[in-house]
């Protein structure tokens, strides 16, 4: 508020200043005043007189002496006499005095006032103000002040004008910025007024009463302030008219001014300004004539005359009109291009039966979705239509629907009234208008001004217009989508052009504009909305009027802020709450996605009172309660909030000492149920200190800087208020500052200049003992928003709010996860993998399921079927089927998704089960409540039906995971184990949930890049196998060995893996050469199947390569590793080939095992006899090493192929010893065939000497052939029994090898 101490100094005044003078007097601000004897008003002098309180100076030095603000109005001329003379207002200046000047200043001018002004009164603070009188029905009878300059003094002077009845502030842009709205809203009200008068004229000249004209236009789109406020002067020839023509033309020349300065074409406005000057140029004595003089010369028209001709009276010719009239229910319309369809469109929502017809065939099949009904020509259309609509671009085509072959009219029943929508001279000051807007936004981007601000501000100023109001935003958001086009208006501009001429009245603002828009439509621009006349401007001085905010750099904004507070508020934030440790953050959630900072923090989703002081009895420093009331109506959400409040009240005085403070985590994109949830709380509670906005959520990219929140989009920020997630159905908001969001979504309750702030600046450079000292300096009842762009800010903050608890202040809480983390002073830690639960692999697939509708989230489940297509199912429900067909349609679509979703579960496929993505919204918000409900409540009951225990569960969108939680999974409440990844947090649900221990991730909607779901599935889903070379680090750290087991046929692949899972054991199946010459290809893909279905590690290993053509195949089929047998060849051969082959396994990711030395025996028919066979040597072992680059080393110390002889093996142990010290050395896992009729003795020896492979074969190939020998019934019996034989083998060496329960 303005201080009762404050002295305000005005230099000089008009009518309005006036109103602001008694506005600071009321104030009890004590103000002074000097005014020029060359400016005095005599109705603003007289109403100065009138003040109370009033000090009245004689010179701007005693004005400005000792005020703290000073206000200065006044024009171009003398102003460098008014500051700098000998009673100057510098003279009187005080130190750190703002300035706000309210003048005809070209911007220039202004910047060479600001430099002098500094370099007299270095501490004078200088701001450029516009100030005029609101006319929005917002802002009527409201003195708005735009001030602009450095932004802590246009903040500054703000205290000054806070409070003051009647007034409303602006702090907009760097200096000059004022003065430029100033230019641009006087374009546009020159402009309106010569289009106004040449309008006025024409509709008089075609026979028009003037009243007729103005109640028309008055309420039409053609309409502006100018127009109601010019046309009744005019036709009452009101005295004034000559005050209003000089002063328009006045301003107009500064603008043309300006625009010479920056070299801008302004064709409407200075057409308009010489004829502000022609209107002007009757002289009677010294003073300037009434224009009307001149413009009944100029239009040939009296037009006062014309108004006193018989009265106009609307109402009687209303009667008149619907004297005779009747209900229709039967409407043709012809002629559906973009304002057709919306009016067809309309009539047909609005109840009425709409039968439509257009040339153009896809417009009629719209319309016929939207549920009207067409016809395929206009004689079909016409007959028993009560009403015919006909709204065509020309009289041309009227013509032909009307008269020609398969017209309207032989056919049209008698009484049919036809509506021809046509284009008539009085229509064209609507056309006027849309170029006119054009011209004014054009000239705004040249003066650098923030286009879209700019708009907001002259909404509420005299240059307004409908036009203006409808059309601008289409040029701010580079929308031409086509309501009306271009090529529509030269058309309809041409007609007025013609009526002109054939009315002998000049119009020569409408010429011009024709011209411009021949311009559009000879660029290419013809068939786009009028509203991109703009581009002719753009095209030609390079400006873009587009109003989007600036792309901001996340880089550039975050390393332009202030250095972190450099000590780690943490530990006082810990300690500070240990004191204190009986204060328990209770965070009630309005989806699941508040968990998203947290981790080993416990979620109820019930809230009875003993479930409350169980909680309590804990001491948990925070527990969630998930609310999940953004999916209700607010009455509903009030209600529930109301009841869990009163729930912790009751809880709370059960258990001695306890004390709580309540979080509304809400969604950091400022979605929710704000103020209605803070108010239901308060309800209960009682009023807090202050309630705390603090949306930050880093994960999530959300910044608040200088009060405006923030989205980041890869390396951009983005106003909040600019993004999709704005623009939500039940939720959606327009302002970006959190302070005029507050003001918002309260609907003025806690106006913008109520809302305190915490800015980065007060947390970087004065800390915690200042957040502390700023929340206690608060009035109760207060908002408070805290600005932050880091993690450290946010721990800043909470220390500080936790100081200010313990002096007893209370606060509640509205804020997104960010807050909570810090609030208990929680350390991050990195996201979970499967690996970190010990998850293993699963027999099931896992199952996503996708409710949420922001785009974010449509365009992750693209990139996730993009990345994953291959093995993802996906499920897609229809939306429309579960949320607007009957309750039958309805059931069998849930009953396809549930059928589908277990057999691709039970498959072990990860299913996407995901809502059709065209999103259907209500009429209401609270009907797309009600839609959204029953979608959510489909998924609910498909999740519920779905019996196959999945892997994992992903649930996306904050509705969607609340309700398959609570609803679906049966969980009354989890543990936040933490996140899956930034900003999606995993829970644990409980026991008594339908799938306890089943991983559940809450992946919010508006989190992540396009890939980040992709990515969270890829980690969760069944892990890709694992590869060898993994198995035999395992294998190495563990201190056991992997047993390497021969497969020929299903048989065996199955034995193996059945046995492997039995045991829990990793395993790997080998294919020898002899083995894929009789299996082929089916043989290796049975084997690439079975281990990618195994529940354990397995993989798949070509043995004995001996072949390189073999091996080159090999390399292409899908192997995990390969085994380079060069052990027939001489050692230097032997090194090539292993070479050779090993760079190219190596490329494609694969392990290559090789043999050095040569062992004896049979395998598979090949046989090495005795005399062939060479231990392996350690020296040559070490340079093979280094030469071939192999990972695994197959060794010869005395083991065989085959069975070993009666006298049993003889393993040269002390060899393997020296082996395993080189291979250690080198990283190379030493691997030993022919364990089969290894004793278990021996087995365990190699183990503990590094043997980390054993090659399984003869043992289990002989089983099978033992199983053979038994009769079975029949061929089932024998695969069954061979299977069981083999498996037994198996399972017992996967336990002699100690890799049983390794998986």
């Amino acid at each position: 508020m303005a201080s009762a101490a404050a002295a305000v100094a005005f230099v000089g005044a008009d009518e309005l200043s006036v109103e602001l003078y008694a506005s600071f007097l009321r104030s009890g601000a004590r103000v002074r005043c000097f005014v020029p004897e060359a400016q005095a008003d005599r109705s603003a002098s007289a109403a100065l007189a009138e003040l109370s309180g009033l000090l009245r100076c004689a010179s701007p030095a005693e004005a400005a002496r000792d005020s703290a603000l000073v206000i200065v109005l006044t024009d171009a001329d003398g102003v460098d006499e008014l500051f700098f003379g000998d009673e100057g207002i510098v003279k009187g200046l005080c130190t750190g005095a703002s300035v706000l000047i309210r003048s005809t200043l070209l911007p220039s001018q202004l910047e060479k006032l600001e430099q002098k002004l500094a370099g007299e009164k270095k501490d004078a603070l200088l701001l450029d103000g516009y100030i005029f009188s609101g006319l929005s029905d917002e802002l009527k009878q409201q003195i708005v002040v735009v001030a602009s300059g450095r932004q802590d003094v246009a903040e500054r002077a703000r205290q000054f004008f806070n409070g003051l009845d009647k007034t409303i502030y602006f702090a907009e842009g760097e200096f000059c910025t004022s003065s430029k709205i100033k230019l641009v809203n006087d374009l546009l009200e020159s402009i309106h007024f010569i289009a106004s008068v040449e309008a006025m004229y024409l509709g008089v000249r075609a026979g028009i009463h003037p009243s007729i004209i103005y109640d028309i236009i008055s309420n039409a789109a053609g309409s502006s302030r100018i127009f109601v406020e010019l046309v009744p002067k005019l036709l009452s020839e009101d005295p004034l008219l000559i005050d209003f023509l000089n002063s328009s033309k006045k301003n107009a020349s500064y603008v043309m001014d300006m625009a010479k300065a920056v070299i801008f074409p302004l064709p409407l406005l200075g057409v308009a300004y010489q004829q502000l000057i022609h209107g002007s140029s009757e002289v009677t004595g010294d003073v300037s004539a009434s224009p009307l003089m001149v413009w009944e010369a100029s239009f040939g028209v009296n037009i006062v005359d014309a108004a006193s001709q018989q009265i106009y009276d609307a109402s009687k010719l209303a009667d008149q009109l619907v004297m005779e009239s009747k209900s229709a229910k039967r409407i043709g319309f012809i002629g559906l291009g973009a304002m057709g369809f919306g009016m067809a469109s309309h009539l047909l929502r609005s109840g009425f039966y709409v039968v439509a017809y257009d040339v153009y065939k896809p417009t009629m099949v719209r319309f016929d979705d939207l549920g009207g009904s067409t016809k395929g020509s206009p004689e079909e259309l016409a007959k028993d239509v009560e009403i015919l609509i006909i709204m065509v671009a020309n009289e041309f085509q009227a013509d032909s629907v009307l008269y020609g072959s398969a017209g309207a009219v032989p056919v049209l029943s008698a009484g049919t009234s036809v509506i021809l929508s046509s284009t008539v001279s009085p229509g064209f000051v609507i056309r006027l208008n849309k170029r006119l807007e054009a011209e004014a936004m054009a000239f705004a981007a040249r003066l650098n001004l923030r286009t879209r601000r700019l708009f907001e501000i002259l909404q509420h100023a005299r240059g307004y217009s409908w036009m203006f109001g409808n059309r601008v935003p289409h040029m701010l958001d580079n929308d031409y989508t086509p309501y009306s086009a271009v090529d529509i208006f030269v058309k309809d501009l041409g007609i007025v052009s013609s009526e002109s001429s054939n009315s002998k009245i000049p119009v020569h603002v409408s010429t011009i504009a024709h011209q411009l828009f021949i311009s559009g439509s000879a660029s290419g621009w013809g068939r786009y909305d009028d509203a991109a006349v703009v581009k002719v401007y753009e095209t030609l001085t390079g400006v873009k009027v587009e109003g989007k905010p600036p792309l901001l750099s996340k880089e550039d904004v975050l390393h332009s802020l202030p250095a972190e507070w450099p000590e780690d508020p943490m530990d006082d934030l810990v300690s500070v709450a240990s004191r204190n440790s009986k204060k328990i953050l209770v965070v009630l959630d309005d989806d699941p996605t508040g968990t998203q900072t947290v981790h080993d923090i416990e979620v109820l989703t019930e809230w009875p009172v003993e479930a409350l002081v169980e909680q309590f009895l804990k001491l948990p420093t925070c527990f969630f309660i998930l609310t999940n009331s953004r999916s209700m109506t607010a009455d509903k959400a009030m209600l529930l909030v109301q009841t869990i409040c009163r729930n912790l009240e009751a809880a709370a005085k059960n258990v001695p000492g306890v004390s709580y403070t309540v979080v509304l985590r809400g969604d950091s994109t400022l979605r929710g149920h704000f103020p209605e949830e803070a108010d239901a709380a308060v309800s209960v509670l009682g009023e807090m200190d202050a309630w705390i906005i603090c949306p930050f959520f880093l994960q999530g990219g959300r910044y608040t800087i200088n009060d405006i929140h923030y989205v980041a989009d890869s390396d951009r920020l983005i106003p909040a208020g600019e993004t999709e997630f704005a623009k939500d159905a039940a939720f959606g908001y327009k302002s970006s500052n959190l302070r005029q969001w507050v003001e918002e979504k309260t609907r003025g309750r806690v106006s913008e200049k109520q809302v305190s702030t915490i800015s980065i600046n007060l947390l970087r450079k004065q800390g915690p003992n200042a957040v502390c000292q700023h929340l206690c300096s608060l009035e109760k009842g207060s908002v408070c928003i805290v600005n932050a762009a880091s993690e450290k800010d946010m721990a800043v903050f909470a220390s500080g709010m936790i100081q200010a608890e313990l002096k007893g202040k209370k606060f509640l809480c509205r804020t997104a996860a960010s807050f909570v983390s810090a609030r208990i002073g929680i350390k991050p830690k990195p996201p979970i993998c499967p690996n970190d639960l010990g998850l293993k692999r699963a027999l099931t697939g896992g199952l996503i399921v996708v409710g949420s509708y922001v785009p974010k989230t449509t365009k992750q489940v693209d990139e996730l079927r993009s990345q994953c297509g291959q093995s993802l199912r996906v499920i897609e429900v229809s939306v429309e089927m579960v949320s607007m067909k009957s309750t039958e349609d309805r059931d069998q679509e849930i009953s396809r998704v549930v059928e589908l979703g277990n057999a691709y579960i039970q498959s072990r496929k990860d299913s996407l089960v995901v809502t059709s993505r065209q999103l259907i919204t209500g009429r209401t918000p609270e009907e797309s409540l009600e839609i959204n409900y029953k979608v959510s409540s489909a998924l609910v009951e498909i999740v519920r039906r779905i019996d196959s225990k999945p892997r994992y569960i992903i649930a996306k969108g904050g509705i969607t995971s609340s309700d398959i939680a609570t609803k679906a999974l049966e969980a009354r409440r989890a543990k936040v184990m933490g996140q899956a990844l930034a900003g999606v947090p995993l829970w644990q649900l409980g026991p008594e949930s339908r799938f306890p221990g089943v991983p559940y991730i809450v992946f919010p909607g508006n989190v992540g890049d396009n890939s980040a779901l992709a990515k969270v599935v890829r980690n969760w889903a069944s892990p890709s196998r694992i590869s060898t070379k993994q198995l035999l680090l395992n294998a190495e750290k563990g201190g056991y060995a992997i047993g390497a087991f021969n497969v020929y046929n299903l048989e065996g692949v199955e034995a193996v893996v059945a046995a492997a899972e039995a045991e829990n054991s990793p395993a790997i199946l080998q294919i020898h050469p002899s083995a894929l010459k009789q299996g082929g290809v089916p043989l290796v893909v049975s084997c690439i199947a079975a281990a990618e279905q195994s529940s354990v590690p397995i993989t798949v290993h070509y043995d004995h390569g001996t072949s390189k053509s073999d091996l080159l195949q090999a390399l292409e089929m899908g192997f995990d590793s390969v085994m380079v047998d060069g052990s027939h060849l001489t050692l230097g051969e032997n090194i090539l080939y292993t070479k050779i082959v090993s760079s190219l396994a190596h490329a494609k990711g694969l392990l290559v095992e090789a043999e050095l030395g040569r062992l004896s025996g049979s395998e598979d028919g090949l046989t090495v006899e005795e005399y062939e066979a060479r231990f392996t040597d350690v020296a040559q072992a070490e340079g093979f090493i280094d030469e071939t680059s192999i990972d695994a080393l197959a060794v010869c110390i005395g083991n065989v192929h085959g069975k070993y002889p009666p006298s049993g093996p003889n393993l040269k142990l002390d060899l393997l010893k020296d082996l395993r010290a080189l291979t250690l050395k080198k990283g190379v896992s030493l691997v030993l065939h022919g364990a089969s009729g290894l004793p278990h003795e021996l087995v365990q020896e190699c183990i503990d000497l590094g043997v980390r492979k054993f090659n399984v074969n003869t043992e289990v190939r002989n089983s099978y052939l033992e199983s053979l020998k038994k009769s079975g019934k029949d061929l089932i019996q024998v695969m069954s029994s061979a299977k069981e034989a083999m498996k037994a083998v198996v399972a017992e060496k996967l336990h002699l090898f100690g890799s049983a329960g390794k998986a």
